[in-house]
């Protein structure tokens, strides 16, 4: 059966207090029904000082997601790692898989915007060595032994639910990403379709010697909205599908590497790309058959300021009359 996802980051540009309260909790009513339908994953993310109210607190957030479910994992995808007290998230990323009993899924990423950096007081140009030294202290913390962390000796308590330690995988699309992966033992997530990179992640494995694997995404990784008239959805909210387009597009600049990455100027062009796309469920399960075992359907209900109602009948179709036929 394909991977399943919803994912969830909470944007919405014209939010009050209220209405993001709003949001927020349907959030997670969604999740409890994801999670009774067999959906595989929820997804979430982190961006700081967006002004369209972006999740800047994947784990507190990751938390409640949890807390409202039982089976299904809760992927942060990705958690900029630099940014946080090393000790600090080695703790709470403990707790939350004691919590969850190894739900939690944890993708690393160094981030792209060098004003998430600054707002933190975190030293952009240092962003690799920062890296470095937040995943070494995971994979020390997480032994529950005490180690040396800079230049005393430390123990964080309570070791993690999961032996080793808890799922982390290095995301990036850069080699600097694949050798940290690769030197740490750790799975390497590229941050778009990179066959060359996870060669190269490969090669630096056999030079240190370390087990991993690689997580590659599709060629191609279509944000979903289910509508039993897609042109009609479309013209009708379109605009919100483009306002997150045009946002990522804004951050993703220079050599930064996406599965996600739109170049629409408008949403005509935005349809035509087939980045963000809105299907009927036949549609939905037809390319569900296209990319068999290995597909990857992630559908995206509250996407860019999305009305809740129309986000809850896009998650009730995929439920209701795509998912039975992908168990079938």
């Amino acid at each position: 059966m394909p991977v399943t996802v919803v994912r969830l980051n909470l944007v919405d540009p014209d939010a009050t207090p209220r209405s993001l309260s709003e949001r927020y909790r349907a959030a997670l009513e969604m999740a409890a029904f994801a999670d009774e339908r067999g959906i595989s994953t929820l997804q979430t993310e982190e961006h700081h000082g967006s002004p369209d109210n972006w999740l800047p607190a994947p784990l507190p957030f990751a938390g409640t997601l949890l807390g409202a479910t039982r089976r299904i994992t809760v992927t942060l995808s990705a958690l900029i790692a630099p940014l946080y007290d090393p000790l600090r998230l080695a703790e709470d990323l403990a707790v939350l898989d004691l919590a969850s009993g190894g739900r939690l899924i944890t993708v690393a990423g160094i981030g792209y915007r060098p004003e998430e950096y600054a707002a933190q007081d975190k030293d952009w140009k240092r962003r690799g060595v920062l890296q470095d030294e937040a995943l070494e202290t995971l994979l020390a913390a997480w032994t529950g032994e005490p180690f040396d962390y800079r230049g005393r000796t430390v123990r964080i308590t309570p070791r993690p639910y999961t032996r080793p330690h808890p799922p982390l995988l290095v995301g990036g699309s850069s080699q600097a990403a694949a050798r940290r992966a690769a030197r740490l033992g750790l799975p390497f997530f590229p941050s778009a379709h990179l066959p060359e990179l996870e060669a190269y992640y490969h090669a630096r494995r056999a030079e240190y010697g370390t087990e991993g694997w690689c997580l590659m995404p599709p060629a191609a990784t279509p944000l979903l909205h289910l509508s039993e008239d897609p042109d009609r959805a479309w013209a009708r909210y379109g605009t919100h599908l483009l306002y997150e387009a045009r946002r990522y597009a804004s951050w993703q600049q220079g050599t930064v590497r996406s599965a996600v990455r739109s170049r629409a100027e408008d949403v005509t062009a935005l349809r035509r790309e087939g980045v963000y796309r809105i299907v009927t469920p036949e549609e939905c399960v037809a390319y569900a058959a296209e990319g068999g075992e290995m597909a990857s359907l992630v559908l995206h209900p509250l996407c860019g300021g999305m009305p809740v109602e129309e986000g809850w009948r896009s998650l009730r179709l995929f439920a209701e009359r795509v998912l039975p036929r992908l168990k079938d």
